[in-house]
């Protein structure tokens, strides 16, 4: 079950790499056609470029960012769980958290409807908190 319990984690760390191969595919040719001076490309982060670049194209970029961030704790519960012993249920908790992340991100890249999204974020949010509440359950 320990193997069967962090495949879904390794599928979202390969789906982080694709959003981030997908966002760069996208933003440095755009990037490429502004024909920006250097000393205005010196020290800047990626959401400076919100307003320079069609939102389209920094909607993968924003996508990216949001998979560095509540998904690490996705990782750290999914590790409690195959430590501590996941059963089916987590399994499944944990596929369908990564399919809704999934989903999440090609919503976002590619719509961006914010209620379809946030209903996605919510829904995936929920799932990942019943899967901490189990985590915190086998360790006690």
């Amino acid at each position: 079950m320990q193997n069967a319990m962090l495949a879904p984690a390794a599928v979202l760390v390969v789906w982080s790499l694709v959003m981030l191969v997908w966002m760069a595919a996208t933003r440095l040719p755009a990037l490429a056609k502004l024909n920006m001076p250097p000393e205005q490309t010196r020290g800047g982060r990626g959401s400076d470029l919100d307003g320079v670049l069609a939102p389209e194209l920094q909607w993968k970029a924003h996508n990216y960012n949001h998979l560095m961030e509540q998904p690490t704790i996705f990782y750290a519960v999914v590790v409690v769980l195959a430590i501590a012993g996941a059963e089916e249920l987590d399994v499944w908790l944990a596929w369908t958290y990564v399919g809704l992340r999934v989903v999440h991100s090609f919503w976002q890249a590619v719509v961006n409807t914010i209620p379809v999204r946030i209903t996605l974020f919510m829904i995936s949010s929920i799932v990942l908190g019943v899967m901490a509440v189990r985590a915190l359950m086998v360790t006690l």
